[in-house]
């Protein structure tokens, strides 16, 4: 990268390096990046960051897994199949290497005074979910389906033991779903796939009496396409 659009980034986007770097589930590796410049972002439960990858003006959006006030944010970067920037970059990024991102943005967030919190998604949701999870308390009332393309793609995530997990390919989503059957009067967060997102949205508005505002959606992917940032 040109010397000239080093520093340009640099008083732009924010800075950190990389001081971890491990698989946390089969296809997810757990990026912890630090910098002085990373204290008091202060992001919400549920948001993102876009990263620039590969040394490029490239951007990919990531979840924010767990954040640290001092100065450290923690992503986890699934390893899809496909050649991309992204899943090259997340494939092939190591200890010590700079990571330059935006700051903490988006609107798929907790709702923490909900009666009820119930989380619906497949693995590019699940990062999201975690640090969602994380900030609710043990008394939280919390449910949902989670699905995954194996076991060992589960996120440690905490509740897990509150929620359904279902294998790609045994069933629908959104038929798990109408199996949990949750009752309307809480939060519904609803993320992953597009049409996947649209489907659970409509069965909780139109089958189980949910108010629509009270269902917060997030399309992260669609087949196809290579994002939907």
């Amino acid at each position: 990268m040109p010397a000239l659009l080093t520093r340009v980034l640099d008083r732009l986007m924010l800075q950190g390096t990389v001081t971890e770097a491990e698989p946390v589930a089969a296809r997810m590796r757990r990026l912890r990046v630090e910098g002085p410049a990373l204290a008091g972002l202060g992001p919400r439960p549920g948001q993102q960051v876009r990263v620039l990858v590969e040394g490029t003006l490239t951007r990919r959006t990531y979840s924010v897994w767990r954040y640290d006030p001092a100065g450290a944010v923690e992503l986890c970067v699934l390893d899809h199949e496909g050649a991309g920037p992204g899943a090259r970059w997340g494939r092939s990024v190591r200890t010590g290497d700079t990571v330059r991102f935006g700051g903490p943005e988006g609107s798929f967030v907790l709702r923490p005074d909900a009666t009820h919190h119930v989380f619906v998604g497949d693995e590019t949701a699940s990062v999201a979910f975690g640090s969602m999870l994380a900030a609710l308390p043990a008394s939280a009332d919390v449910s949902g389906c989670l699905e995954t393309r194996t076991p060992e793609d589960r996120l440690p995530l905490p509740h897990a033991d509150r929620l359904r997990w279902t294998l790609r390919g045994t069933g629908s989503l959104a038929d798990a779903v109408r199996g949990l059957n949750p009752p309307p009067g809480g939060v519904a967060y609803v993320a992953g796939e597009a049409r996947t997102v649209q489907s659970v949205r409509r069965i909780l508005v139109q089958e189980s009496g949910w108010d629509r505002r009270t269902v917060v959606t997030k399309p992260f992917w669609a087949p196809g396409k290579r994002g939907m940032e």
